[in-house]
């Protein structure tokens, strides 16, 4: 009687076997999910490049890491590209500053509302620095700024704002690399910091642009 039940117990023993395996599988891809979406959350983020404002530094479609631990242990400097929220007057219905202010001035504070994109430009100008922009260059504290990343232009409508502002404290001046074809702070203000999602360390895609920023 023993020896007929045998191949039941071992058809048993093989489904238990294959339900541990599942189950292992389903747990594992769990943990997995978990942990990337772990590390998005406060570690790293991957971040697609969507325009060209930041050419030629960053192409169209090229993709960096984001690091998003950083701004909890200290502030940014000029240099440093990160990436952001910007201010609701970014948003293209608006593209508008947050108070009234001259034409040949940069715009010297955001509106209160927060967009919901995301943006990637350059820290130009931090907390208490005076800052103009003359021929697509920085000037902080009236001294012209090296910027051999920057792809300068004196020609376009943004490009000649010789009138200092003050940046607020706990504000970021952000501004693209491509400085005729950049929509920034030049036009809806400084960032404020805890709009700050993290800075751009490395580009990771395509494959030939791997490399730090």
């Amino acid at each position: 009687m023993a020896r007929r039940l045998l191949p039941r117990r071992v058809a048993r023993t093989k489904e238990k076997s294959a339900r541990g395996s599942l189950v292992e599988l389903v747990t594992i891809v769990a943990v997995a999910l978990g942990l990337a979406l772990g590390i998005q959350a406060f570690l790293v983020k991957p971040f697609r490049i969507p325009s060209e404002s930041m050419v030629p530094t960053l192409e169209i479609g090229q993709r960096v890491l984001v690091d998003r631990l950083t701004k909890n242990f200290g502030g940014y400097e000029r240099g440093e590209v990160l990436v952001f929220k910007p201010p609701a007057g970014a948003d293209p219905d608006s593209n508008s500053c947050g108070v009234e202010h001259s034409s040949r001035s940069p715009c010297p504070e955001p509106t209160e509302g927060r967009s919901d994109t995301n943006f990637i430009k350059r820290v130009v100008g931090v907390g208490g620095d005076r800052l103009s922009v003359r021929g697509g260059r920085v000037y902080i504290n009236g001294r012209a700024q090296s910027e051999p990343y920057a792809r300068l232009d004196d020609s376009c409508p943004i490009c000649n704002l010789p009138e200092d502002i003050t940046i607020p404290e706990d504000h970021y001046f952000m501004m693209g690399d491509n400085r005729g074809a950049s929509a920034d702070s030049r036009e809806w203000g400084p960032v404020p910091k805890d709009w700050v999602i993290g800075q751009a360390f490395a580009t990771y895609w395509p494959v030939d642009e791997i490399g730090t920023l």
